[in-house]
């Protein structure tokens, strides 16, 4: 399988199974399956809610054979209540613990904002909100140097092998790079081709930083989400619907999914779909078996619209405008 090998000296899959928004209850199955088909990368989060579950699907795949712990690449990411050192520490050893492994592979930034902190205890999952009636939103003041040297503490106690960070900005990158003391390993952020980001990925790469793209299929993957997430996504055709994309699947033979994921891909991106289909599943890991030309890739490029779908600053009451 294609890897892109990171700052850190780790190979990272190109091709992974991204776990946002899988079901808690089917999460092990999944995962099992997944590992079957031939994934070896899976890309979590605390704020997914399936960890543990997501865990043992793992842990019964290598019991079962079908891997060993060094073939499998485990992303997690920290939530934005814990950016606190004496959180980020807690919630590292809880989120290495509920996966159930001796180690995470990478453990990222979700987002480059801080909020109040909320005990687990209290409130296991509090996405954006302070209370579990969704109505309070409050920011901390926390600054990203105290979070990510908390995480490089986390390198240094091998609790996690890489780190990095998700949705940041050129201007904070460079921030980071200019006191970062552990490699930053990995950006993700939100790519296709309504949102291209050439300039921040550009910008990464030069400096290093491997680049993991999400909702690699737009809109599509916001759909199922409650009206004022999937508002902008409704404002636009499908990108599996799109005449470009459609044109250009037809003249290879594959489906518009293979075509998006390997537009990423020729640009340098890791992706990370999700899918239930069997098929599906097998056809996304050889998305390396086709080759668009340079023609093709800026066509698809030209797409580009600068329209976030997962913003903040858009979808919720109390906006958060971390990307204005």
């Amino acid at each position: 399988m294609a890897s892109i090998k990171l700052a850190s000296g780790y190979d990272m899959p190109l091709v992974g199974f991204g776990l946002w928004k899988v079901d808690q209850n089917t999460t092990a199955d999944t995962v099992y399956h997944a590992i079957k088909t031939g994934y070896r990368l899976f890309d979590g989060a605390y704020d997914y809610q399936n960890e543990k579950e997501a865990g043992e699907g793992i842990k019964k795949a290598i019991a079962d054979g079908l891997v060993e712990r060094k073939d499998i690449f485990v992303t997690t990411k920290l939530w934005n209540n814990y950016h606190k050192k004496e959180h980020v520490k807690a919630m590292g050893y809880a989120q290495r613990d509920a996966w159930g492994l001796d180690y995470i592979d990478l453990y990222l930034i979700h987002f480059p904002v801080a909020l109040k902190y909320i005990e687990p205890e209290k409130l296991r999952y509090p996405a954006w909100w302070g209370d579990a009636e969704r109505k309070t939103i409050e920011l901390d003041k926390v600054p990203i140097m105290e979070t990510w040297k908390a995480l490089e503490e986390l390198v240094d106690q091998g609790v996690v092998r890489s780190i990095g960070v998700s949705n940041f900005s050129t201007q904070l990158l460079y921030d980071l790079l200019s006191y970062a003391r552990h490699p930053v390993s990995s950006l993700q952020v939100e790519h296709h081709p309504y949102l291209v980001q050439d300039t921040l990925i550009t910008m990464a790469q030069e400096e290093g930083i491997a680049v993991t793209g999400y909702s690699t299929f737009g809109p599509q993957s916001f759909m199922e989400l409650p009206p004022s997430f999937r508002a902008r996504a409704d404002s636009v055709p499908m990108l599996f619907d799109h005449p470009v994309i459609q044109k250009i699947a037809k003249a290879h033979g594959v489906s518009p999914g293979l075509v998006l994921l390997r537009w990423a891909t020729q640009r340098g991106i890791a992706v990370i779909p999700k899918s239930n289909n069997k098929a599906r599943l097998q056809q996304n890991l050889e998305v390396n078996s086709i080759s668009l030309g340079g023609a093709e890739l800026e066509e698809i490029s030209s797409l580009d619209k600068g329209l976030r779908f997962n913003d903040p600053g858009f979808y919720l009451e109390k906006p958060i405008r971390i990307f204005d």
